[in-house]
């Protein structure tokens, strides 16, 4: 069986976007839609309130929860993410898994996106030249323990910032890893609302299994994306 873990906490105050339960419940639903094999969902949060009961939930520790972000306030952290890169990861979540983000609209098959044999693989940078993006990562629970090992709250963000990567946890991944680890691109399926789809009148590729609502696109529960793009509705729902 394979695990698929989410992330909801109370976002710092100034963030643009808040995470609520109907957004994990719906990620289930799509989820189970699109993958017809054996999978779990985890939701490792601060608040399991009004999650679907077939939602594990994991509570969220405390690691690097008050780390701030590189490029201020307002924009994401998610240093706590760190810790599933840990040794124990297994014990904590299980021995393989998928991290996915909230702000994702599933719309096909996810067997060519999770079936890969891989021990890392990681959805491709999308801005400014970072190796990688946080949206969306699988892996084989401690194959890449220096992740966390070796991350240091202050020369990690650091040593990211020099290169110029852009993001928290991601930012970090890159620079600890380097640029080579195994990515899902647009050949995937895997697409990004802001960076692909908004500059092409919203329209869904064919081939389009994923599309990740990062940034400060807007949000696939918007109203207004629904309304600009009419297949975010039909596939954003429970």
């Amino acid at each position: 069986m394979l695990e698929v873990i989410c992330w909801k906490w109370k976002p710092a105050y100034g963030y643009r976007s808040t995470f609520r339960p109907q957004h994990v419940n719906i990620l289930r639903a799509m989820i189970a839609r699109h993958y017809p094999e054996p999978f779990r969902l985890s939701c490792i949060t601060d608040d399991g309130r009004d999650i679907d009961t077939r939602v594990r939930i994991i509570p969220l520790w405390s690691d690097h929860a008050k780390l701030i972000s590189p490029h201020g306030q307002a924009n994401p952290s998610c240093y706590r993410r760190l810790r599933v890169f840990s040794r124990d990861a297994a014990d904590l979540i299980g021995p393989r898994f998928v991290s996915i983000d909230l702000d994702c609209v599933v719309t096909g098959d996810l067997r060519p996106i999770f079936n890969r044999p891989e021990s890392f693989v990681m959805w491709e940078g999308q801005v400014n030249g970072s190796p990688y993006n946080g949206s969306m990562f699988m892996m084989d629970a401690g194959a890449r323990p220096q992740v966390w090992e070796q991350f240091d709250p202050v020369e990690s963000p650091r040593r990211a910032s020099a290169l110029h990567y852009v993001g928290s946890d991601q930012a970090w991944i890159g620079a600890c890893l380097g640029r080579h680890e195994s990515k899902w691109t647009r050949a995937d399926g895997v697409y990004s609302w802001r960076m692909h789809l908004r500059r092409n009148r919203g329209t869904l590729p064919a081939d389009a299994r994923i599309v990740y609502f990062h940034g400060s696109g807007g949000d696939p529960w918007s109203p207004a994306i629904q309304r600009r793009a009419p297949w975010v509705a039909e596939h954003y729902r429970e």
